[in-house]
């Protein structure tokens, strides 16, 4: 009796399964008819979900960052548009690991066909500013120890393919290095910045002279401001050094040196003149600068952060996604055209879901400018 129930719900599920469409497959545990996957996933062979490492679960700057667009190129002669992006995590972190097949790229509404997407690691220009003098002797004692060791740490994130130039301040900026290929080779200009003098601290002055002279310089760049963002008598103003930041199209990046001052202010007790100096505030403007340029603002805490502050920063300066295609518009004149890059999970034909390495789905934002020009290189 039991065999023969035994065969007869054998042939009652074969009778099934044979009644069941051959083309459903089981998808996440449901059956379903399986979704057609993109020519480029086909071809490449390769799975569309996307994992990324795992990052720290805060960013290190402070505040909030604007991010300026990189730019976006057509070439008339070919009709090739060049798309430089930025794809980052809620907390700044770059994603890396998105292919060609994830990326959907819309010209005025129209989607193109992308030729090639690549990850660029460009060289950059950096402009470093230092404060190095203030009118109390205590206080430069602390710049004296803290400021060579902040410059120097740069050097070793930099490469043989980028610029450095090195500027410090007291009541007048100091020249140290124009800007020069093999930054490796000026690790003895520190060796010149001797003791801070008593003297005024001129922080808007310079830094809107810093920003003139990197505006100068060609391709990737920014301004590293190594700062506690006090100010005594300079003849421009707060408000007209914010106007420059926003209008340089430099990012500037400010290591904050406010807590490692106000820790040795306080040593010296509440009678102390330099114990009126409002630290909280001055941090609060060193963040606004970073914000508003498209950089980041930084609040050191202690020397073991320094190496980390600038990896994040030369990770926010270089890497981007390259984009190329050749425009399905076939005009080479005319009024700006509109962008739109979404990430998109090929085989679904949904929004891309990224994993980071404990299978957490990670948020992406895409930065990307809004049009670009026909009649110039850039947007």
């Amino acid at each position: 009796m039991k065999i023969t129930t035994r065969i007869g719900s054998n042939i009652l599920l074969l009778i099934v399964l044979l009644l069941i469409p051959f083309d459903l497959v089981q998808v996440d545990g449901f059956w379903g008819r399986p979704h057609k996957l993109s020519a480029a996933t086909e071809q490449s062979g390769q799975q569309s979900q996307v994992t990324v490492p795992t990052r720290p679960p805060n960013p290190l700057y402070k505040g909030e960052q604007i991010p300026q667009p990189p730019e976006i190129k057509f070439t008339p002669g070919t009709r090739t548009v060049t798309i430089e992006l930025q794809v980052q995590d809620p907390n700044g972190y770059f994603l890396p690991n998105i292919r060609k097949e994830n990326f959907a790229v819309y010209e005025d509404g129209v989607r193109q066909k992308l030729e090639t997407v690549q990850v660029e690691h460009a060289p950059v220009s950096v402009a470093l500013l230092l404060e190095f003098g203030g009118r109390y002797h205590e206080l430069n004692k602390t710049l004296g120890l803290e400021v060579p060791q902040i410059g120097r740490e740069l050097l070793s994130v930099v490469g043989k393919d980028d610029k450095v130039a090195i500027f410090a301040y007291d009541s007048k900026l100091q020249t140290l290095s124009d800007f020069v290929p093999d930054p490796g080779k000026l690790d003895t200009v520190f060796d010149r910045l001797g003791t801070p003098s008593i003297s005024e601290a001129n922080f808007y002055d310079a830094l809107l002279a810093t920003l003139n002279r990197t505006r100068e310089v060609s391709g990737g760049k920014a301004v590293i401001v190594v700062s506690s963002g006090i100010d005594n008598s300079s003849q421009a103003s707060y408000q007209q050094v914010l106007q420059a930041a926003k209008d340089s199209a430099v990012p500037i990046y400010t290591i904050g040196l406010s807590l490692v001052m106000e820790r040795e202010a306080a040593v010296f007790g509440p009678t102390a003149p330099f114990a009126r100096i409002d630290w909280n505030a001055a941090e609060k403007q060193l963040e606004a600068l970073a914000k508003i340029s498209g950089g980041r603002g930084y609040v050191l805490d202690s020397d073991l952060q320094i190496p980390a502050i600038y990896d994040d920063i030369m990770e926010n300066l270089r890497l981007r996604y390259v984009i190329t295609y050749v425009s399905s518009n076939p005009a080479t004149v005319g009024p700006p055209r509109n962008i739109r890059v979404e990430l998109i999970d090929p085989a679904r034909g949904t929004p891309l879901k990224i994993h980071d390495a404990t299978g957490k789905v990670v948020p992406a934002k895409v930065y990307v400018r809004a049009s670009y020009k026909l009649e110039t290189a850039g947007s």
